[in-house]
């Protein structure tokens, strides 16, 4: 019960992580997870005057200090995506560090950290502020240095607009080229730059609907998002999730609960697109493999508005429906579920929808 209410609270101040205490770890039959991997998304490090993007560098410092003594293995993005295609299990305590943004204290106090392990890491860089010389950015010469140490960098759209938006005057056929000449313009810059861009995309701001996922992966890509959860085998390739990481979220507890999260079984999401039609707060629906977890403590909370309502169509069949309390604020909402595991009853399945509202 105490770590249930600990979940609660984490979710009803903290919509992208953790604010919560978590209970001490134990160890876990293989076979008692699904196969799957956590992602943590970071920014900025030591960037005080940022702390929605921002970590302190004792709380990065905490949180590889944990990795390393609670047994994980820090893999590298592109690792746990080729496994997952090919369709082997990943075993369980695999988790991949990356970065959005390139910022340059990504040099100055991660990279230091992070080489000192020998861990890998991956870098989504948008190419056109780094060819202007934005001041806080890494510059070519520092990626190339951090790429000889476990540093991957990976396409993070040309310009960083916010890309599912269209111009004005601007048709679908006009909208989808230029988006195409922007991510493949960032590719080439990091094949010119740093002699290779793998097949990894980071939607800017996290924000991507049905036209821009199939555009993406189109392309060949293996695109992620901004929203929590664990990498699973029902994970939404349209976007796959990260646990996004700031400061007031980034408490040692939180992390440790995060890393330790397994994803919820979602065959089925509606709607398929995460952009508000007319009805707000809006309805997801989804359909829940119920093997391990706990049906009858799966929660929902919505991240501005607190606890939604959340209604069993067919629990037999694991069909339910989320609805908040309230209307989402214009901008990026987000709807997070948690379920306690059976065979782990110290470890939440966790998943989380994204919710646009177009502002106006």
């Amino acid at each position: 019960m105490a770590a249930r209410l600990a979940l609660i609270l984490l979710l009803l101040v903290a919509p992208p992580g953790a604010r919560a205490a978590s209970p001490p770890e134990t160890a876990t039959p293989a076979d008692a997870v699904p196969s799957h991997a956590v992602v943590f998304m970071y920014h900025r490090f030591g960037e005080g005057d940022y702390p929605t993007t921002n970590v302190r560098p004792e709380q990065f410092q905490a949180h590889l200090d944990h990795l390393s003594r609670a047994g994980y293995r820090v893999w590298p993005l592109e690792r746990i995506v080729a496994e997952r295609a090919a369709g082997r299990p990943l075993p369980d305590r695999v988790v991949a560090i990356t970065v959005d943004d390139a910022y340059r204290s990504v040099y100055t106090e991660a990279f230091p950290r992070l080489k000192a392990r020998g861990w890998p890491f991956t870098v989504f860089v948008a190419t056109d502020a780094v060819d202007a010389g934005s001041p806080g950015l890494l510059t070519w010469d520092e990626m190339r240095r951090m790429a000889k140490d476990g540093a991957t960098f990976a396409n993070h759209s040309a310009t960083h607009d916010h890309l599912i938006h269209r111009r004005s005057g601007e048709d679908r056929a006009a909208w989808a080229a230029r988006v195409r000449a922007d991510l493949a313009r960032a590719r080439g810059r990091l094949e010119a730059e740093l002699g290779r861009a793998p097949d990894l995309f980071a939607y800017p701001y996290g924000e991507y609907d049905p036209d821009l996922a199939a555009l993406v992966r189109g392309m060949g890509y293996t695109p992620f998002g901004q929203q929590s959860g664990a990498v699973g085998p029902h994970s939404d390739p349209a976007a796959l999730p990260r646990f996004p990481m700031a400061e007031a979220y980034a408490g040692l507890d939180d992390f440790r609960l995060k890393a330790a999260s397994l994803p919820l079984p979602v065959t089925a999401a509606a709607p398929e697109s995460p952009v508000l039609a007319d009805a707000n707060p809006p309805r997801l629906e989804l359909t829940v493999e119920p093997a391990d977890l706990r049906p009858d403590a799966l929660a929902c909370y919505a991240s501005a508005g607190g606890p939604a309502v959340v209604t069993w169509l067919d629990r037999a069949a694991g069909r339910l429906a989320v609805t908040a309390s309230g209307p989402l604020p214009a901008g990026r909402s987000r709807y997070n579920c948690t379920a306690p595991s059976r065979a782990a009853p110290r470890r939440y399945y966790w998943y989380s929808h994204l919710w646009i509202r177009p502002p106006g």
